[in-house]
C-alpha cells in the first residue's frame, strides 16, 4: 500500500467519527510489536517482509538488544474500510511489569485496546494486570489471540485439540472479565444500600431483605471475549495472517448456501454441519463429530502448514491456485518454509485487514466517550461529581460532543513528557532543495569553475599581454571570492549551532486532545494535579483566557504551545492545529509540566485523576559523579530523567546522597543508561541498591531457639544477660516490667510515661491502606482548628472516614484496647503512617475524628505544648532505635503526663491579657517565632500556624515560657526530644524485629528445570506459595514471595539456571517480619548445645541490620578481628 502523506492525515483528523484511539496491551513477548509492525506495514511505512523484524515501534537501541519495549510509542495508521476511511492512532505499549507505568500513559489516552494473548501461553500475570488497568479507565477490548503458528510447529496439536486449547484460553480470559464485573456491580450495590439504608431508616415497617447480589439483572453480554460478537481475531503475526469468523461465515454462505447471519452465529460452539441434509446441527462432542470451526476452518490452515513444511508442490499449487493468489517466485523458491507460508497467508489472510476492521466495528470513536469514564476523569480524590462548581459540570457536555468548533473550550490532558534527540526534531532534518535554492547553488558552482579556469588562463597570460576578456573576468571572480567567503561564514556559525543543538534534548508531550482544537502558537493555562477550581474561580472570572493579565493562582501557570507533531513512530511531522479527540505531540512544554498536566483554556477545568500505577518503585540506588566537578551535569541530568520517566523519583537524602527510585532491575538498569548517555552525559558510579526496612516490635515469644519453652530452663552464664547489657539504660529513666518507661524532660518541668504495643496484622495493613484518607482527615481537622470554612468535606469522605473508623474497632477488640480508637492522638509518621499514638491520662481530650462532627474545644493544662508530643511521637516513628529505618505496626501510648506545678503556671497563668506589656509582647513574638521555628524545623509537617501567637494571651503564656527557655533550649524543643527518647526506650523494652519488603514472583517453567527453579529460590531465602500446571501444556506456574534485599540478579540467575526456559515477573507486594531476633544471643544450655557459644551461624536479621547500619554510618557491634591465635610460617619454625 502506498504511503499516506500528512496533508490527508490532517483531513482525517476532521472527521472524528473516523478516528480510533487504541494501544496493543499484553504481557511481555506475546507478540504486541510484532503485531504493530503488520499493521504499520499496511500503510506502506515498513516493507511486509520485515514485519516482526523490524520491530518499528521498539525505537530504542536496547530495546533492539533486549528484545522487550520499554516504552509506549504511537503512530497514525489510515485505513480504508468499503467506502469509509479511518485514522487509527495506534500506541504500543511495555509488557514488562517494570514498564506498567507507561502502560497506565497509554491506556489514559485511548479510548479501545487491543489485548494480545499467547496461544501457548495463554492468559499471564500481565495479561490480568494490563485488563485490569483497562478496566479501571473505561475503555473498551478487543481480543487477539496470536501466535497460533505455534500450535501447530511446536506443540503439535491436531485441529480438534487445537479447538479446546483455544476454547479454554477464551475462558480464562473471560473469567478475569466476570471478576472485574462482578467487584464492580457489587460495589455499586452496596452503595445503593447505604443510600437506602438511610431512607429505610425514616420509613417504618417490615424490612423485606433482598438476596440478589445485583448480578441477575445486570447485563453483562457484551463484556465478554467470543468470536460470534466479533471482538475476537485468530492470528499468528509473525507469519502475517489473521481473521475473524465473519471472513469465513462469508466464504463458506456461498459455498454451503447458509446464511452468514447462521454461520456467524454456528461457527463457533459446538455445532457441527451435516453434509446430507446440509444443516448444521447442535451437538458435535456427543456425536463424535467434528465442529464447525474445526471443519471449516482449523482444518485448511493445518493443511496449508503442512503442505508448506512437507514442501508439498503439488499441494501448494492447488491450494494457491484455488485461493486465487499470486506468489512471486522469490519466495516460493525461498530456502526457508517460513517466507514462503508469510507469503501465501499474508496474501489470503492479511492480519491488518482483520485486526482493523475488527478495531472500526468494535472500538468507540472519541465521540462514544462515556458519561461515566468523563466524570471519573474529571472527579480527583474523594470528590464526587455533583460537589464541582456549576461551571466546571458544563465542562461535562464539551467532553462528551468532543467538538472542534471554534467556541468549544480546549481541554487537553498530558499523560507523559518524552526525551527527543533535537536532531529527530521536523524543524531540524536536512529538508529537500527548492528550484531556485537550486539554481542559485548552480550558479555559485559555474562562478567557482570559472574562477579556477581564470586562475589557470591567468598564469599562461602572465607571459602574454593582458587582454580585455581577461580583465572582466577578474573582477567577476573578486566578487565571487567575497560571495563565497560570506557563505563559509555562514556554514561555519550554522554548524556551530547545529552542535550545540545536537546535544540537546528536547521534551515533547505525549497527549490528547478531549475538546476543542489546539492551534500552534496558542496560550492556554497548564494545571497541576493539585489545581482546585472552585478556589481559583473566586480569584478569576470563568471567561477569562491565558491571555489577560491574571491575578496568581497556585498550581496554575500559562504557556504557549511552541509546536504541534503528528506522531509517527521514529518520526514526527509538524502540525499547525488539531481538532478534538486526537493523538498528539506538543512542544515547549518542558519548563512547565513535569511528568503529567492538565491543558486548558477554560480555568474552570478540574485537573484529571492521577495515573494509577500497577508497579510501586522500590529500587533505590545512590549516583554520584565519577569526576566531583560533573556535579552539576549530573543534577540537571536526573532533573531530566526525572521528567522523562513516568515512573521513576529523585530524591536527595538528609545524607546528602541523590537517589534514584526505579520499578525493577530492569528500568533501574535502563535509566542509569539515559543518564549516562542522554542526559547527564558523565560518567556516573552506582551504589549497591538500598534496600528498604522497617522496624517494629512482637508479642514476646513463649518458646526459644530451640523450641524449649521459655522459663523452664537453667540460665547458663551471667555473661549473657539478655539485651539489657547491649540496651543499657541511662540513669533518669525507669522502665517496668512491662515495659513502662518513665522519663522527664531535662529541666524537670514534666514526666512522661510511654508504652509501647504491637498493632494487629489487620490494623497495620488498614492504615497502611487508608494513607490518603487518613492524609485527608489531618488536612480536615488542620482546617477546623484554624476556623476555616470547611465547605469542601463531602458526604462521601465522611463516609469513608466513619467506613475506616468502624473497620478500626472491629478490629482492636479486647479488654487492652478498649477505647483504643476514640483515644488515637495522632498517626505516624509524616502523619500518616502505620503507627498510632494514643492518650490515656485524664484531664486531656483531643481526636483525630474531629472531621466527624465531635470537635472538642477545651482549654486544659496540656493544651498548649500537645503539639511538641506529636511531634517527638513523628520524629520516634521516621527512625528506629535498631537502624534509623521507618517503624511499623506500633501503637505508643501516653499513659502519664505530668506537668510540674512551675510548669502548669506557664499555661494557666497570665491568662488576663491586661497584665501584658505591648512591650513585652513585642519582644516575646520574637523569641517564640525562633522558638517555633525550632520546632517546625524539627518537623517540617507541623502545621506551625498553631504555635504562632494570635491572641495576647498566648503571648502571655510564651512570656512565661520565656523565663523556662533556660540551658536546655525552650520548653517546646524539651518535650519534642523526651517523647522521642521515651518511645525509642519503650520499642526496645519489648522484643524488637526487622521487617523486609517482599515481592511476590510468578515464575513460568517447565516440568524438567522445576528443580532448578526451587534451587535458586531457596538459595535466595525465598518461600514457595503455590505451583499449579497449566492446562493443556507441560508449564508449571509457581508463585513464591521473595525478599527484595535477596531479589537483585534473581531474574538473571534463574535464566541462566534454567537455560532460558524460566522467566520471573517481580511485583513489590508487602512488609514481612523476618522471624529472627537480631540481637539473639544463646542463654540456655540447649542453645549453647546447639549453637555453640559464639553463635556464629548466620542471623539473617542481624546481618541486614548491620548492613543498614555501615550504610548510615552507625556504629556497629563487630570484632575486627576475629580469631587472633598467632600464626606461623613453616620457615620461622625451623
Amino acid at each position: 500500500m502506498v504511503l499516506t502523506s500528512v496533508e490527508k492525515m490532517v483531513g482525517l483528523q476532521k472527521k472524528t467519527s473516523g478516528i480510533r484511539n487504541i494501544c496493543i496491551l499484553a504481557h511481555v513477548d506475546h507478540g504486541k510489536t510484532t503485531l504493530a509492525d503488520c499493521l504499520i506495514s499496511s500503510n506502506g511505512i515498513i516493507s511486509s517482509r520485515l514485519a516482526g523484524k523490524l520491530r518499528y515501534l521498539d525505537s530504542r537501541e536496547d530495546e533492539q538488544v533486549r528484545g522487550i519495549t520499554m516504552k509506549s510509542s504511537a503512530i497514525s495508521l489510515h485505513f480504508v474500510k468499503g467506502d469509509q476511511e479511518y485514522l487509527i492512532n495506534l500506541i504500543d505499549s511495555p509488557g514488562h511489569v517494570d514498564f506498567s507505568s507507561e502502560v497506565s500513559t497509554a491506556v489514559r489516552l485511548c479510548d479501545g485496546c487491543i489485548i494480545v494473548v499467547d496461544a501457548v501461553e495463554g492468559v499471564c500475570p500481565q495479561t490480568q494486570a494490563v485488563l485490569r488497568q483497562a478496566w479501571l479507565e473505561n475503555i473498551r477490548p478487543v481480543l487477539v489471540i496470536n501466535k497460533i503458528d505455534r500450535l501447530i510447529v511446536e506443540l503439535k496439536l491436531t485441529p480438534q485439540e487445537a479447538y479446546l486449547h483455544l476454547k479454554n484460553i477464551l475462558e480464562q480470559i473471560n473469567a478475569v472479565t466476570g471478576v472485574l464485573f462482578t467487584s464492580k456491580v457489587l460495589e455499586e450495590r452496596a452503595e445503593k444500600e447505604t443510600e437506602n439504608e438511610s431512607i429505610s431508616d425514616a420509613a417504618p415497617g417490615d424490612q423485606i431483605y433482598d438476596w440478589s447480589a445485583g448480578l441477575e439483572d445486570t447485563d453483562d453480554s457484551h463484556l465478554y471475549f467470543s468470536p460470534d460478537h466479533g471482538n475476537v481475531v485468530f492470528a499468528s503475526a509473525i507469519d502475517g495472517w489473521g481473521f475473524g469468523i465473519e471472513h469465513f461465515a462469508k466464504l463458506y454462505s456461498q459455498k454451503i448456501g447458509i446464511k452468514p447471519a447462521v454461520l456467524l452465529k454456528t461457527l463457533w460452539g459446538d455445532y457441527y454441519l451435516n453434509t446430507k441434509a446440509k444443516k448444521i446441527m447442535k451437538g458435535d462432542q456427543s456425536k463424535g463429530k467434528k465442529p464447525l470451526f474445526v471443519q471449516l476452518v482449523l482444518d485448511n490452515i493445518w493443511s496449508l502448514y503442512e503442505a508448506v513444511m512437507k514442501r508439498d508442490k503439488e499441494k501448494i499449487e492447488k491450494i494457491v491456485t484455488s485461493l486465487g493468489l499470486k506468489i512471486g517466485a522469490r519466495e516460493s523458491r525461498h530456502a526457508d518454509p517460513k517466507v514462503h507460508l508469510n507469503a501465501i497467508c499474508s496474501q489470503w489472510l492479511p492480519i491488518s485487514d482483520a485486526v482493523l476492521s475488527m478495531v472500526c466495528n468494535k472500538l468507540p470513536s472519541p465521540l462514544d466517550i462515556t458519561a461515566e469514564r468523563v466524570e471519573k476523569l474529571m472527579c480527583v480524590g474523594a470528590r464526587t461529581f455533583d460537589s464541582l462548581p456549576p461551571e466546571t459540570q458544563e465542562l461535562k457536555s464539551a467532553f462528551m460532543k468532543c467538538s472542534s468548533e471554534g467556541t468549544a473550550p480546549v481541554i487537553v490532558f498530558v499523560s507523559k513528557m518524552f526525551a527527543v534527540d533535537a536532531k529527530a526534531l521536523p524543524q531540524n532534518k536536512p529538508r529537500p532543495l527548492t528550484q531556485e535554492e537550486i539554481a542559485h547553488r548552480r550558479e555559485l558552482a559555474k562562478q567557482r569553475h570559472a574562477e579556477k579556469l581564470a586562475a589557470s588562463q591567468g598564469k599562461e597570460l602572465s607571459e602574454k599581454p593582458p587582454s580585455e576578456n581577461s580583465s572582466e573576468v577578474t573582477t567577476n571572480t573578486g566578487d565571487t571570492k567575497d560571495e563565497e567567503q560570506h557563505l563559509t561564514g555562514q556554514v561555519e556559525t550554522s554548524k556551530a549551532m547545529k552542535q550545540e543543538a545536537d546535544n540537546k534534548e528536547s521534551f515533547i508531550a505525549f497527549a490528547r486532545v478531549f475538546s476543542g482544537v489546539v492551534q500552534r502558537g496558542q496560550k492556554i493555562f497548564v494545571l497541576g494535579p493539585k489545581y482546585d477550581p472552585a478556589e481559583s474561580l473566586h480569584k478569576l472570572s470563568s471567561q477569562c483566557s491565558a491571555t489577560d493579565d491574571l491575578p496568581l493562582v497556585p498550581h496554575m501557570t500559562c504557556c504557549t504551545l511552541e509546536n504541534l507533531y503528528l506522531l509517527m513512530g521514529r518520526e514526527l511531522e509538524d502540525l499547525e492545529e488539531v481538532p478534538a479527540g486526537n493523538v498528539l505531540g506538543i512542544g515547549g512544554l518542558q519548563d512547565f509540566v513535569l511528568k503529567s498536566a492538565t491543558l486548558s483554556t477554560s480555568p474552570a477545568c478540574p485537573p484529571f485523576t492521577p495515573l494509577n500505577f500497577e508497579a510501586t518503585p522500590i529500587v533505590r540506588v545512590a549516583v554520584e559523579p565519577k569526576h566531583p566537578s560533573d556535579m552539576p551535569q549530573l543534577v540537571r541530568g536526573m532533573k531530566l530523567l526525572n521528567q522523562a520517566d513516568p515512573c521513576v523519583q529523585v530524591l536527595i537524602q538528609e545524607t546528602g546522597e541523590h537517589v534514584l527510585v526505579t520499578a525493577g532491575e530492569v528500568h533501574l538498569q535502563r535509566c542509569l543508561d539515559d543518564l549516562k548517555e542522554r542526559f547527564a552525559k558523565v560518567q556516573i558510579s552506582v551504589s549497591a541498591p538500598i534496600i528498604p526496612f522497617r522496624e517494629t516490635i512482637t508479642r514476646p515469644p513463649k518458646v526459644d531457639m530451640v523450641n524449649e519453652e521459655i522459663g523452664k530452663q537453667q540460665k547458663v552464664a551471667v555473661i549473657h544477660q539478655m539485651k539489657e547489657d547491649q540496651n543499657k539504660i541511662p540513669e533518669g529513666i525507669q522502665v517496668n516490667s512491662d515495659g513502662l518507661v518513665t522519663i522527664s524532660t531535662p529541666n524537670k518541668q514534666a514526666t512522661l510515661s510511654v508504652r509501647a504495643t504491637p498493632l494487629p496484622e489487620e490494623v497495620t495493613r488498614l492504615l497502611e491502606e487508608n494513607s490518603d484518607l487518613i492524609r485527608t482527615m489531618e488536612q480536615l481537622n488542620t482546617s477546623l482548628n484554624e476556623d476555616k470554612k470547611t465547605h469542601e468535606i463531602n458526604q462521601k469522605t465522611l463516609d469513608r472516614i466513619k467506613e475506616f473508623k468502624q473497620k478500626l474497632e472491629q478490629n482492636l477488640q479486647g479488654r487492652k484496647w478498649r477505647n483504643a480508637v476514640d483515644q488515637i492522638w495522632s498517626f505516624g509518621p509524616r502523619k500518616c503512617g502505620p503507627n498510632i499514638l494514643l492518650y490515656n491520662f485524664e484531664g486531656y481530650r483531643r481526636s483525630v475524628w474531629q472531621c466527624l462532627g465531635n470537635a472538642m474545644k477545651e482549654v486544659s493544662k496540656y493544651r498548649d505544648f500537645d503539639n511538641s508530643i506529636v511531634s517527638g511521637f513523628q520524629l520516634a516513628t521516621l527512625s528506629g532505635p535498631m537502624c534509623e529505618e521507618p517503624l511499623m505496626g506500633v501503637c505508643f501510648t501516653v499513659e502519664r503526663w505530668e506537668m510540674n506545678k512551675f510548669g502548669e503556671t506557664l499555661s494557666t497563668s497570665n491568662q488576663d491579657s491586661g497584665e501584658c506589656d505591648a512591650i513585652e509582647v513585642k519582644q516575646d513574638t520574637t523569641l517564640t517565632s525562633s522558638c517555633t521555628d525550632e520546632v517546625s524545623s524539627v518537623n517540617e509537617h507541623q502545621d506551625s500556624s498553631q504555635s504562632i501567637p494570635k491572641s495576647p494571651e498566648k503571648n502571655c503564656k510564651h512570656k512565661g515560657e520565656v523565663l523556662l527557655a533556660d540551658c536546655y533550649g525552650p520548653f517546646s524543643g524539651q518535650l519534642i526530644a523526651t517523647m522521642k527518647e521515651a518511645c525509642r526506650y519503650a520499642l526496645q523494652a519489648k522484643p524488637q524485629r526487622l521487617m523486609a519488603a517482599m515481592y511476590t514472583c510468578e515464575i513460568m517453567a517447565t516440568a524438567e528445570v522445576l528443580g532448578r527453579v526451587y534451587a535458586v529460590l531457596s538459595k535466595r531465602e525465598g518461600r514457595v506459595l503455590q505451583e499449579e500446571m497449566k492446562e493443556g501444556t507441560d508449564v508449571f506456574i509457581i508463585k513464591a514471595v521473595l525478599p527484595v534485599a535477596e531479589s537483585f540478579g534473581f531474574a538473571d540467575e534463574i535464566r541462566k539456571r534454567t537455560s532460558g526456559l524460566a522467566s520471573p515477573q517481580l511485583v513489590f507486594s508487602h512488609w514481612e517480619i523476618i522471624s529472627s531476633d537480631p540481637f539473639w544471643v544463646p542463654t540456655t544450655e540447649e542453645e549453647y548445645l546447639h549453637f555453640g557459644e559464639k553463635a556464629d551461624s548466620e542471623n539473617q536479621a542481624r546481618k541486614y541490620m548491620n548492613a543498614v547500619r555501615k550504610r548510615k554510618g552507625l556504629y556497629v557491634e563487630e570484632k575486627i578481628v576475629e580469631h587472633a591465635e598467632k600464626q606461623r610460617t613453616l620457615s620461622r619454625n625451623k
